[in-house]
C-alpha cells in the first residue's frame, strides 16, 4: 500500500531518487540492447550496430546530465532517498 506523502521534503527526496534510479534503468537497457545489436551486427558483412549505439548513447548522456546535474550523486534507491532527505532538511533548517 502506498501512503500519501505530505512532507514536501520527503516528496522531493523520493522524486529526485526516482529520477536517478530511472537513469540507471535506462543505462541498463541501453547496455543490454546494444550488446545484442553488436552481436547481431558482427554476424553480418557490415558493422551497423555503432549507429544506434551512438544515437541512443547521446540520448542517455543527455538524460544523465539532466538527472545528475539537477540532483547530484548516485547509489541505491533507499540510499538516495535518505541522502536527498538529509540535504533538503539541512536547507530548511539553518541551525
Amino acid at each position: 500500500m502506498h501512503r500519501h506523502i505530505t512532507d514536501p521534503i520527503e516528496r522531493q527526496a523520493r522524486r529526485r531518487a526516482g529520477a536517478k534510479l530511472g537513469w540507471y534503468i535506462h543505462a541498463g537497457v541501453y547496455l543490454a540492447v546494444n550488446t545484442l545489436l553488436a552481436i547481431l551486427s558482427s554476424m553480418g558483412d557490415r558493422s551497423w550496430a555503432v549507429f544506434p549505439a551512438v544515437g541512443w548513447g547521446l540520448g542517455l548522456a543527455i538524460h544523465g546530465v539532466v538527472v545528475f546535474l539537477a540532483t547530484g550523486g548516485g547509489g541505491l534507491h533507499q540510499k538516495m532517498v535518505d541522502r536527498e532527505r538529509q540535504q533538503l532538511l539541512a536547507q530548511r533548517d539553518p541551525w
